[in-house]
């Protein structure tokens, strides 16, 4: 992956906040790589190299800033001038497909040969699959010790280590220090609740929150999800254990706040993946509005949205089932077939698995017999293995004639054109509902109602 040397001078330089996680600072008389903003006295330009990713200035042999901290950046933005294929390898490697399985295996997933795959990490990430993988639990490892007040063989297995000794060779060999001293220099920030995992996830400014939890909040599953006090709660289930999460929006920082209540820390790097993607967290703001701004559906709706996101899916199935069923009566169907929850927050409902709905009886809760046999057939599929849609970067709905005639030109970030589209109706909406009820007099401190585009 090339890196502009003088943009990344200028960046460094200014400590530029918008290149945080694009590229990390290696420092040849140190042996130390730090993110864009570190604080630390700049080094001399001779001593300087660039790489493109955490894991490539680890496979060149440096270690990460104790200072700065690299495993808290936001995440590189990995669709960015990637292929799809390292795209897709990335999201699998997300998902702990390196955890128990080697690189053919993931290849061959993917439909291309080992080599090809090596071949295009190290064109595109700078780094081989593998220390990918390896640089990905490692920082994870770091984080529940500054984080978290899990014991060390815990954050071993949470951080996917087969073996605490794997786990304190490789602790000390990347970071020079024992589990046992980071720890020690993060004593402000363990958490105090030991029931309770408390993250903090960084993304790029700017970050539209109010937009993201609207649109969650117009899809959420009675029982299942809550939107409501600038929150956003959910069940969760990870290899059949239960729990719920909490995101909120931090104040004075760049980070979302995480807090989760599973019995099984060995989940918690899942989970944290599967809220990052959610939450959009490793976007580019700054890419996507230089390729949008200039069109002329999209630049009003950006202009007051640039912070936008393409929320994710906490669970494909999950997602095309409430896709195809609105949220109201998947509520119903959770209520009726999913396992039962006691998480708090008001939320008692696991959403049905595939295997769960198989033969499930959906014509009981008002689902239409058409509907309920596409929902069964979704769940044959599912439970053989056939991946549930998702949603990424470039998807968009290809229904809508006026997505469709402009799809080309918004490549590859369809998915943001048609939030900004969609943010934009649900502000035409909240205007006229305002205007409304100002002309009739109406107490204006009533609540919105809730738009959803169907």
């Amino acid at each position: 992956m090339h890196l502009d040397r003088l943009a990344c001078d200028r960046a460094r330089r200014s400590r530029d906040a918008r290149f945080d996680g694009r590229f990390f600072i290696a420092v040849t008389s140190t042996g130390i790589y730090c993110r864009p903003i570190c604080p630390a006295r700049a080094p001399k330009d001779e001593n300087i190299k660039y790489f493109p990713t955490a894991a490539a200035a680890e496979a060149a042999g440096f270690r990460p800033c104790l200072r700065c901290r690299p495993e808290a950046s936001p995440g590189t933005p990995a669709w960015h001038g990637t292929s799809g294929v390292v795209s897709r390898a990335l999201r699998l490697i997300g998902e702990g497909a390196l955890d128990g399985e080697g690189v053919e295996r993931l290849a061959d997933r993917l439909g291309v040969t080992g080599r090809h795959l090596r071949r295009l990490f190290r064109q595109h990430l700078g780094a081989t699959p593998l220390e990918v993988a390896l640089t990905r639990r490692v920082h994870f490892a770091k984080k529940l010790l500054d984080e978290t007040s899990l014991g060390f063989d815990e954050v071993a297995f949470a951080s996917g280590f087969g073996s605490l000794r794997r786990f304190n060779s490789q602790i000390c060999r990347t970071f020079r220090r024992t589990p046992t001293e980071l720890r020690r220099l993060a004593r402000g920030r363990v958490a105090a609740d030991p029931e309770c995992y408390r993250f903090r996830l960084a993304y790029r400014l700017p970050y539209d929150w109010d937009a993201m939890l609207g649109f969650l909040g117009s899809r959420a599953i009675p029982g299942v999800e809550s939107v409501g006090e600038s929150r956003y709660r959910r069940t969760i289930a990870v290899d059949g254990k239960s729990g719920v999460i909490e995101v909120s929006r931090l104040d004075g920082g760049s980070s979302l706040g995480l807090s989760v209540r599973f019995p099984d820390p060995r989940a918690l790097l899942l989970v944290v993946e599967r809220v990052r993607r959610l939450f959009d967290l490793d976007a580019d703001p700054a890419v996507i509005a230089e390729h949008l701004g200039n069109d002329r559906l999209l630049r009003g709706p950006l202009a007051k949205h640039p912070g936008i996101r393409a929320p994710g899916a906490w669970d494909g199935f999950e997602l095309a089932v409430t896709a195809i069923l609105g949220p109201r009566i998947s509520g119903r169907v959770a209520a009726m077939l999913g396992s039962p929850v006691a998480g708090g927050f008001g939320l008692d409902r696991l959403f049905p698995t595939a295997r769960e709905l198989l033969s499930a009886p959906l014509e009981r809760v008002g689902v239409g017999t058409a509907r309920a046999e596409g929902i069964r057939s979704l769940a044959r599929q599912a439970s053989d293995g056939v991946s549930a849609p998702g949603w990424c970067v470039d998807a968009f709905p290809s229904g809508d004639p006026v997505l469709r005639r402009n799809a080309e030109r918004w490549r590859p970030w369809r998915a943001y054109a048609f939030m900004l589209l969609w943010q934009d109706a649900r502000d035409g909406v909240a205007k006229s509902w305002r205007t409304r009820h100002a002309q009739s007099g109406s107490d204006r401190s009533a609540s919105l109602p809730v738009f959803s585009p169907g």
